[in-house]
């Protein structure tokens, strides 16, 4: 069985930061940090979740994502920088900081969730992610973050620029979007038609239960990116 409470619980927090060269001093905090609300359903004896842990490491990142890319890229424009900060705090890309640092080991989820591949989950890994640097944030705060997370930084921008994901149409759609006080867009499949050997699937693209733009192509995701990019066509931004 897992060491979920008590003292091993504990000492697991201990090995699993000694291991990534951390000292955290409050482990109560991390295990807050580390505390799915569907844990705590299962298990009234855990005080908190860790939403508002969430909450807060969500600002702390943008905040240092943004001051790191600024001293970093001084040819970069405004534009250029605000795509590179959304890459670099996407959902996709912090679940796979949470992947790189081995954060699976330590979460506590209730047994639903975990049987339902929650540990595998992007949501899920970046909503974790988030608390964790929260907890950081409040137990060392800014500079001992910073120091934390700059060598993932480091690493995940040359990925970024090399793979070209600054142009990725769903990206800057979702940047525009967001800029103009809106929430994430949501993509859905209208129709597939065809053999399935040479479906061809048509999307629109959603904000706010209005449809922005539609796409087709020969798979669900490249039909999204022209949803896309008709989306941002319709706006002025294309």
């Amino acid at each position: 069985m897992e060491p979920y409470q008590g003292e091993a619980w504990i000492t697991s927090l201990q090995e699993y930061t000694q291991n990534l060269g951390l000292h955290v001093d409050d482990l109560f905090l991390l295990s807050r940090a580390l505390t799915h609300r569907s844990y705590l359903n299962e298990h009234p004896e855990a005080l908190e979740d860790n939403e508002r842990l969430e909450f807060l490491g969500d600002a702390v990142l943008d905040f240092i994502v943004g001051a790191w890319l600024y001293h970093h890229f001084p040819e970069k424009s405004e534009g250029e920088m605000t795509r590179m900060r959304s890459a670099l705090v996407r959902t996709e890309q912090l679940a796979e900081f949470a992947v790189q640092i081995d954060m699976a080991s330590v979460m506590r989820l209730g047994k639903g969730e975990r049987d339902a591949g929650g540990l595998l989950r992007p949501t899920l890994l970046c909503a974790m992610f988030e608390a964790f640097i929260g907890a950081l944030y409040l137990d060392g705060g800014i500079d001992y973050v910073i120091e934390f997370i700059e060598p993932y930084l480091d690493e995940a921008i040359e990925d970024i620029i090399s793979d070209a994901v600054l142009n990725d149409p769903k990206s800057r759609f979702q940047e525009v979007i967001q800029a103009q006080g809106y929430g994430p867009p949501f993509y859905r499949t209208v129709a597939a038609r065809g053999p399935d050997h040479a479906k061809t699937f048509e999307v629109e693209v959603i904000v706010v239960g209005q449809t922005f733009g539609h796409g087709s192509g020969r798979s669900k995701q490249a039909a999204a990116k022209a949803a896309a990019r008709a989306a941002l066509h319709s706006l002025g931004e294309s």
